[in-house]
């Protein structure tokens, strides 16, 4: 769902200053969250927006949105901290702000690098269906971009699957297969707040179909040694995902939410030619992680 930012909330949002964040660990403080939503809930259709929000990422049928902050981002300078305060003040009516690398900041850059894998998110290539932090036994729940720069060359656009639609057009014997520890995926290490290593895991992590992770990388395929039916089940079910695939391009202040107990993500190949880009013009995304409050089964 994409929801647009009613005017006049974006009038008062763009003369709302809202306090420098302080974290408590690599979790955003819950006085810092406090003093954001006594300011944001004291303008104009605020709660309003936020409910739609919630409701486009836990309702039925919901899983991801796209915040439309282009306005906001114009009229305060898009990578101005006041404009970052005001996103993270969003993210937060959703869950709690945190980083799972304690040496990133809260927010975390993803530009492009000509020289990196081409799958990564850094990368240049097809950056295949997947959740992130995948083999930690307590992902986020969910993981959010923000949009600086689109890729000026017109590629890269976003991919979003419903995970749970496209495991039920398994057969009973794949998700059989899913179901069973058998899968695991890259490295484990300098991590905070996604629990311990989950290795080997299912991708079918919840006890009720429809429900829970499903713990799914596509480069696990090719990165990792995985015995000839699970690799087969794991590539029916991407190949579903590709199937109940949408796309979209992301523009400069779109805000992206992702449920991750919901959707899986990914990205398309930006345009060829990147090397001729600068690095200041290419494109530029800013990712924050949201760990659902205790207690809060909203996401599952």
């Amino acid at each position: 769902m994409f929801i647009d930012i009613p005017s006049e909330l974006e009038a008062s949002l763009i003369d709302c200053s809202l306090p420098p964040r302080e974290l408590n660990g690599s979790f955003l403080a819950q006085s810092t969250m406090a003093k954001y939503r006594t300011e944001l809930t004291a303008t104009p259709r605020f709660e309003e927006i936020t409910a739609t929000l919630r409701h486009a990422l836990t309702g039925k049928g919901g899983g991801y949105a796209v915040l439309r902050l282009g306005n906001l981002a114009k009229a305060l300078g898009i990578e101005d901290d006041r404009f970052l305060r005001l996103v993270t003040g969003f993210a937060a009516e959703v869950a709690v702000p945190f980083s799972p690398f304690p040496r990133w900041p809260l927010w975390k850059d993803i530009g492009v690098k000509v020289d990196k894998d081409p799958g990564k998110s850094s990368g240049i290539g097809y950056n295949a269906f997947h959740m992130d932090l995948v083999n930690g036994t307590l992902p986020p729940d969910y993981t959010t971009l923000l949009c600086v720069r689109r890729d000026p060359l017109g590629g890269g656009p976003s991919i979003l699957s419903d995970a749970h639609a496209a495991v039920a057009r398994l057969s009973e014997d794949s998700r059989a297969l899913l179901a069973e520890s058998a899968y695991h995926y890259g490295t484990f290490f300098d991590l905070f707040g996604v629990g311990e290593e989950y290795k080997p895991f299912p991708i079918l992590d919840g006890s009720d179909p429809g429900e829970g992770f499903v713990r799914f990388t596509a480069k696990m395929l090719e990165r990792s040694e995985l015995g000839q039916a699970h690799a087969d089940a794991a590539r029916e079910l991407a190949e579903e995902l590709v199937r109940g695939q949408v796309s979209f391009m992301l523009q400069p202040g779109d805000y992206l939410i992702v449920n991750q107990r919901r959707f899986l993500h990914g990205r398309e190949a930006l345009h060829s030619g990147q090397e001729t880009v600068p690095v200041s013009d290419r494109r530029l995304l800013l990712q924050l992680f949201l760990r659902a409050r205790a207690g809060d089964d909203s996401a599952a």
